[in-house]
């Protein structure tokens, strides 16, 4: 990353010690870097058999029976990569529609610009440079893409911070480059805070959150050209519509499995939360309403926001947020809980279903499900 430069990290961060403590102090304030020099990690990644490096031991709580038929207690929770500096937006890519077995993973590093390649039973590796700020506009922060996933034709889509747009790479899968094609960037001629994640529709159009995090000062940025941070929607015709612009930090986005309600985590520090909306016949959505509140963690001292999340085939989700992993059940029940020990930023599901990727900090983690 260049240096001299202030960075905005999805609302997280603390002390600075040094260079690598600070980014894994990263807590829910404006994260200031002004004179400090920040360059390209160096990625150390371990085998599938690594464990956890820190002192805490991640662990799972069931709260109710019905999440035994996915989540074991003794569940296995493995590092699989580590040395990054803030991971996110993970997506599984199936090599073989006939083999749920085959495939990799690919998630991002987002001040590093860059994004990591998993393949199981393989060290991590680099898959892509640039992967969110090319410069588009002379004087754009530098960091990279957030969420990542599949459009309906199998291209790679990334919530791009530094060149604040949704975008989709203009290259394929097996042949990565940094070549995108714009898919949202402006809302009324004005430019987008900072895409975050996003959620195809069975027909075909995308939802995505727009808040300030990729911004070097968040909601006070200069460069900070809406008024509000959006939920979108990209039509299938390809048009752009605001559905809700009166939430001040969302964040991660996901559908449930009639694709009849639109799930939208609140990474708010005042009043975090999980909304829950009802998607209409064209696309719009209303009845907007908390489907958790999660100020009241079960264990006091539980560190992290509503974040990203991934809908199980169950119709239940996967919601990172404070300790690590929720597992919920669409109407908001909180069924078990994954505790890591770090800030835990998103998840995806293998194409199996029987493990669950985290990217929690600045590591790669799996959890066995049944």
């Amino acid at each position: 990353m260049k240096s001299m430069m202030t960075i905005f990290i999805k609302h997280r961060c603390t002390q600075a010690l040094s260079t690598r403590t600070l980014w894994a102090g990263i807590s829910f304030v404006l994260l200031s870097l002004s004179g400090c020099s920040i360059t390209k990690t160096e990625h150390t990644t371990s085998t599938h058999e690594a464990s956890n490096v820190a002192d805490f031991k991640p662990y799972v709580e069931i709260y109710d029976a019905e999440a035994q038929p996915y989540l074991a207690q003794n569940a296995a929770i493995k590092t699989l990569g580590q040395g990054y500096i803030w991971t996110e937006g993970p997506v599984w890519i199936n090599k073989d529609e006939a083999s749920k077995k085959s495939g990799y993973l690919l998630f991002s590093d987002i001040p590093n610009n860059t994004i990591m390649k998993y393949t199981p039973n393989h060290p991590v590796e680099l898959y892509l440079e640039k992967s969110g700020a090319t410069q588009l506009y002379e004087g754009d922060y530098s960091q990279g893409s957030n969420g990542l996933l599949l459009s309906p034709t199998g291209k790679l889509v990334l919530l791009q911070q530094g060149d604040r747009r949704v975008a989709l790479m203009d290259a394929d899968l097996s042949q990565p480059q940094s070549r995108f094609k714009t898919l949202a960037s402006h809302y009324e001629n004005k430019r987008l805070n900072s895409p975050n994640d996003a959620v195809y529709h069975a027909d075909g159009s995308l939802y995505f959150t727009d808040p300030p995090y990729g911004l070097a000062k968040g909601l006070n940025d200069k460069r900070k050209a809406l008024s509000y941070q959006g939920i979108y929607r990209i039509s299938p015709t390809g048009k752009l519509e605001l559905l809700d612009s009166s939430v001040n930090f969302p964040n991660g986005i996901g559908l449930s499995l009639d694709q009849k309600t639109l799930f939208v985590a609140v990474s708010d520090q005042q009043h975090p939360r999980w909304l829950a909306y009802d998607v209409q016949d064209d696309g719009s959505v209303s009845n907007k309403r908390i489907l958790i509140d999660a100020r009241k963690p079960v264990h006091q001292g539980d560190k992290g926001m509503p974040d990203g999340m991934v809908l199980h085939s169950s119709g239940n989700l996967f919601m990172t947020g404070p300790g690590g992993v929720w597992f919920v059940t669409p109407k908001g029940k909180v069924l078990a809980k994954i505790y890591t020990g770090k800030l835990t930023a998103n998840c995806t599901l293998s194409a199996d279903e029987k493990t669950l990727y985290l990217t929690a900090h600045d590591t790669l983690m799996s959890v066995q499900l049944k």
